[in-house]
């Protein structure tokens, strides 16, 4: 797992490279779509998460998340003329979302593959496919695989028009390998894992752009290193489940270092250490740092590009905790590389 986490920025500018140049494709099919509807599971599920804020905040389209069991338990038949129908996948050949791309298919959809596998099924079903250049991943827990697909993620919202400026997906690479020498540097890591290895479990919230990359740690929590990990908008929290955060339950919170969440995020932080609790930032910038117990550098990008490397700290806090924990990250307990629904 550490030694993928440091071949992202290769993966990344390959992948970049790549696929900024079938922005053109993406537009062309597009052409009279109106809606986006991501189709996911694990971590490209929270790749969409991503892409569904993005493409609502800056390309104008309103963008869902798909319940495959609607296509393959149900077998509810939709109409889906003007929706794109974009189906993430690492390996690409997991049956439960090359079946429900074909089901948008059938329904009227205009169909595109986001996957590390090329010739994959799931490529070959698409009538538009964007191949990530992650290489063999052979950690379980996905790390070069999900920020490469949110790098083909955030081409796609250049695809269907995103008002913001490409040059910064462009210095992403050069941003996430910056990124993980400061964050190994930092001395804030070694504190955020003794105190993580001495408690059940974690609230890991973020909101908006970066509610994805808050679920995907959530998410590599659980499964690498075995604690209860919830991953939450900020918003939800404060709804009821903030109730849950105490001196055993620490919140971990994820910004962008700009942003119209930040402010929520950084009076998160002081609310949850006014109760007494701990809490951790990633990214967000001096003004979470300063609001944190502790907290971890973020990417320097704007707001729509920073996922690509605000889960790099995370994911770097999540190997040193489970071997802290004496847990083999790469082979975590009843998973597997690719796995199969229904």
């Amino acid at each position: 797992m550490r030694a993928e986490i440091g071949e992202q920025p290769d993966a990344l500018r390959r992948t970049i490279g790549g696929l900024l140049p079938r922005m053109s494709d993406v537009g062309l099919l597009a052409r009279g779509t109106r809606q986006v509807l991501f189709i996911a599971r694990g971590s490209s599920d929270n790749a969409a998460v991503y892409g569904r804020y993005l493409v609502e905040s800056h390309a104008g389209r309103l963008a869902t998340l798909a319940a495959p069991s609607i296509a393959t338990t149900y077998r509810s038949r939709l109409d889906l003329s003007g929706v794109l129908a974009v189906a993430i996948s690492q390996s690409g050949k997991t049956e439960e979302i090359v079946e429900t791309l074909d089901w948008a298919k059938d329904c009227g959809a205009r169909t595109v593959a986001i996957t590390n596998g090329a010739g994959s099924p799931l490529a070959e079903s698409a009538e538009v496919a964007l191949i990530t250049e992650a290489g063999d991943e052979l950690a379980v827990p996905a790390t070069k695989t999900y920020t490469t697909q949110l790098a083909a993620v955030a081409v796609l919202g250049l695809g269907l028009g995103t008002d913001v400026d490409r040059d910064d997906l462009r210095r992403a690479p050069d941003e996430v390998e910056r990124l993980i020498g400061v964050t190994e540097a930092a001395g804030a890591l070694p504190e955020m894992v003794e105190e993580l290895a001495g408690v059940p479990g974690a609230v890991v919230s973020g909101r908006g752009i970066a509610f994805g990359s808050a679920l995907e740690l959530a998410l590599k929590i659980k499964e690498a290193c075995y604690l209860h990990a919830m991953g939450l908008s900020y918003a939800d929290l404060q709804h009821g489940p903030i109730a849950v955060v105490d001196e055993r339950t620490p919140a971990l919170l994820v910004a962008a270092g700009d942003g119209p969440t930040l402010p929520g995020t950084v009076a998160l932080a002081e609310r949850v250490r006014g109760a007494g609790a701990r809490a951790f930032g990633i990214g967000g910038g001096p003004g979470l740092a300063g609001a944190c117990s502790a907290a971890l550098p973020g990417p320097d990008l704007p707001e729509w590009v920073a996922p690509l490397g605000l889960i790099v700290p995370g994911q770097i806090l999540v190997e040193n905790l489970a071997r802290r924990l004496g847990v083999d990250p790469d082979v975590p307990r009843g998973l597997n590389k690719v796995t199969q629904t229904s």
